[in-house]
């Protein structure tokens, strides 16, 4: 972690219809606009943002989506527009913090706003849709350039260059870059999807996940969770 992690961007956007290069019609808010000025927190939400589809996105537990600055010249490597703020639908973009400078469960104080960290961002097919990019998700996935979601502990206000505050960690071994390996990568660890699932912070759909992981795992049968699902998008 570099020295005074701060907001640069803050982004907002509502769900809109876009047509994809199959034709078919998709409706998102993974499109954000940069705000000038305060915005305020609400308990589920950034005001004037939304989620195109709540069976997987937003609600308590994803109410902000953060993503770091750090990546963006790794991203202008490949296409100038992914080094861009909002480039992956995040409302924070941040400056100094990385997945490996923050924990789940890590409550930082924002303006004058407190958030929870509550997992990684999974990323889905609507990464790739945007930029009509095959391979996006699974390269977000293989490097860790996920981001991390936020659940918001005391409403307040968050603007451009608002410092970050790290008010307590309850868990620092469990960085969202663990968290995000052990999801992706250490599929066979017992232990360790055991020790992740286990953490009072880590969203529901987390808990989940690794719960029924390590239970398989404990029966010496394979990880049968699909996590390609969510790289496909509508089949009609």
């Amino acid at each position: 972690m570099t020295t005074d992690p701060r907001t640069l961007v803050v982004l907002v956007g509502r769900p809109v219809e876009h047509v994809d290069a199959h034709g078919r019609v998709v409706r998102t808010a993974f499109r954000k606009q940069v705000v000038d000025g305060p915005v305020a927190v609400e308990p589920t939400n950034l005001d004037g943002d939304e989620q195109g589809d709540l069976r997987v996105h937003g609600g308590p537990h994803k109410a902000v989506l953060a993503y770091s600055a750090e990546h963006s010249e790794a991203w202008r490597a490949i296409e100038p527009e992914l080094g861009e703020p909002g480039a992956f639908g995040e409302n924070l973009h941040v400056s100094g913090l990385t997945e490996a400078d923050v924990c789940i469960g890590d409550r930082w104080a924002v303006g004058t706003a407190l958030f929870e960290i509550s997992q990684p961002r999974q990323p889905c097919w609507k990464v790739e849709h945007r930029w009509g990019r095959d391979g996006l998700v699974a390269l977000m996935e293989e490097t860790g350039r996920t981001g991390w979601y936020l659940r918001v502990v005391t409403p307040g206000v968050v603007a451009a260059d608002d410092t970050w505050t790290l008010e307590v960690r309850p868990n620092p071994r469990w960085s969202v870059a663990a968290a995000n390996d052990v999801m992706h990568h250490r599929r066979d660890d017992l232990d360790a999807a055991a020790s992740l699932a286990s953490l009072d912070a880590l969203a529901p759909s987390w808990h989940r996940t690794l719960t029924k992981r390590a239970e398989r795992l404990a029966d010496g049968l394979a990880d049968d969770v699909d996590l390609n699902a969510r790289r496909v998008g509508p089949t009609d």
